[in-house]
């Protein structure tokens, strides 16, 4: 499905399956994400107690920085699971959503799921590069002829991890 934009260009978003050795690394990424994502979630829901207003993504920003240094995740990751936690809060009418579940042992384990920015995604030499990790993928499309926009790692059902990406 392609998307045109006024300039002429269209945007196609792509998923391209990543090579199961890097499962770990990206099942610690998400877990860091679960953690931010709760901690934005119960930032949120505190100040509307208190305020009466919802805090947008720029104003969460001065609480969360220095966290993706902590967590080990990039800080694009962080802006970008502010700007998604805010977009969902509207879409969903809530003060409050659901808590993000990493324990794989819970029965309503939340999927993976690492959004970035485009600045945080290289690609180079058949390999995404991220937070300073070369990433092996199955790469039908032939990521090098594209620009790499934003998007995300994202895991499936039976554990097995994509890269869904804005060309």
């Amino acid at each position: 499905m392609a998307k045109t934009v006024s300039s002429g260009a269209a945007i196609k978003t792509l998923q391209l399956r990543l090579k199961d050795k890097h499962s770990g690394f990206l099942r610690q990424q998400a877990c860091a994400v679960n953690f931010a994502w709760n901690f934005v979630n119960e930032l949120s829901a505190k100040h509307f107690d208190r305020k009466r207003a919802f805090l947008s993504a720029y104003d969460m920003q001065p609480y969360t920085k220095g966290a993706g240094a902590e967590l080990g995740l990039h800080s694009q990751t962080i802006q970008a699971i502010q700007e998604e936690y805010v977009t969902r809060r509207k879409q969903f009418k809530r003060v409050k959503l659901r808590w993000r579940v990493s324990n794989p042992q819970a029965p309503k384990r939340s999927l993976g799921w690492v959004p970035f920015k485009a600045s945080a995604l290289r690609y180079k030499n058949g390999q995404v590069w991220y937070c300073g990790k070369a990433l092996s993928l199955w790469d039908s499309y032939g990521l090098a002829q594209y620009e790499l926009g934003p998007g995300s790692f994202s895991e499936d059902s039976r554990g097995r991890w994509y890269l869904n990406v804005t060309v």
